[in-house]
C-alpha cells in the first residue's frame, strides 16, 4: 500500500514563511492566517509536507483500505495563490462559499490569491464545520480538546 507523502514535519512554520514565501503581501497574509486558523482550531501549526501548514489532524480511511493522517484545516502559501484545505463538502458549507467571495476551488482545496479577496466570517464557518464533520466521521484530535 502506497505511504501518504504528506506528513507532519518537524520544519519550524516561522521560518518557512520567512524562507518560502517572497511577497510581503502574501507573507502577512499567511502570519494573518495562523492567527486565525489557530484560535479557530485550538492547535498550534505544524508543516505538513515541505509547504502545508495544518492545525490539528485526523485519521481517514478509504473503503479501497488506503489510510492516512492529514491536518484538519490548513493552507499552503504557493507562488502564485494560497491554498486553503478548509472544505468538507457537506450540505452546511456548500451555501457558506456562496459568502466566501473571490475563489476558485478544487477537488480538496479552496484558491484564494490573498485574504482581502474573501470574507473572514465566512472562512472562519467553513473551517468550524469542517472541524465538526471530521470529528463526526474520522478518529480526529479535536476529540482531545
Amino acid at each position: 500500500m502506497a505511504k501518504n507523502k504528506t506528513g507532519e514535519t518537524q520544519v519550524d512554520v516561522t521560518e518557512f514563511i520567512n524562507s518560502y514565501v517572497e511577497n510581503e503581501q502574501k507573507k502577512a497574509d499567511s502570519f494573518q492566517l495562523i492567527e486565525l486558523m489557530r484560535k479557530w482550531s485550538g492547535f498550534e501549526p505544524k508543516m505538513w509536507g515541505p509547504t502545508i501548514i495544518g492545525f490539528g489532524s485526523y485519521h481517514y480511511r478509504y473503503a479501497s483500505g488506503h489510510e492516512g493522517d492529514a491536518p484538519m484545516i490548513g493552507f499552503s502559501p504557493r507562488k502564485a495563490e494560497f491554498s486553503l484545505y478548509v472544505y468538507s463538502p457537506t450540505e452546511e458549507n456548500k451555501p457558506l462559499l456562496e459568502d466566501l467571495g473571490k475563489f476558485k476551488i478544487g477537488k480538496a482545496c479552496i484558491y484564494i490569491k490573498k485574504l482581502a479577496d474573501i470574507n473572514i466570517d465566512t472562512l472562519e464557518k467553513l473551517c468550524t464545520t469542517t472541524i465538526a464533520y471530521l470529528n463526526e466521521h474520522h478518529e480526529c484530535a479535536c476529540r482531545e480538546k
